[in-house]
């Protein structure tokens, strides 16, 4: 069955192996989830990540006894895209999580858009 949506694919399969209490999960492998999974990296979210011809490895990361993600929401979606400007990228958790945007400069994180004054599609918020 096609996935509609494949970053919400991406977002609710580590929610799931998280939930499951998994140590990695897979998930089919592109461009755009390779930069997600970076940036995902990049932040201490995730360990780390390996790539193959098809899939992507995510390897979770546990603080303590509680996973580093302790929540995620995909604000753009399909039927309904979001954009923001580079003064309107909103704060997530008062500062304790960060935004993935979808920039003419490519995936980044909402404090590295602001740093190269772009704004773009808001993709998702994690905490």
């Amino acid at each position: 069955m096609p996935v509609v949506d494949p970053i919400a694919d991406m977002l609710t399969r580590i929610r799931n192996a998280q939930m499951a209490l998994h140590k990695d999960c897979s998930v089919p492998r592109s461009k755009m989830k390779l930069s997600i999974a970076q940036i995902l990296k990049d932040e201490g979210y995730i360990k780390s990540f390996e790539e193959n011809e098809r899939d992507l490895l995510i390897r979770l990361k546990r603080v303590g006894n509680r996973y580093a993600i302790s929540g995620m929401k995909r604000v753009s979606r399909p039927g309904c895209r979001r954009y923001v400007g580079m003064n309107d990228i909103p704060q997530v958790q008062s500062g304790l999580g960060i935004n993935v945007l979808s920039t003419s400069h490519g995936i980044l994180e909402g404090a590295q858009a602001k740093e190269k004054h772009v704004g773009g599609e808001l993709l998702c918020q994690i905490w």
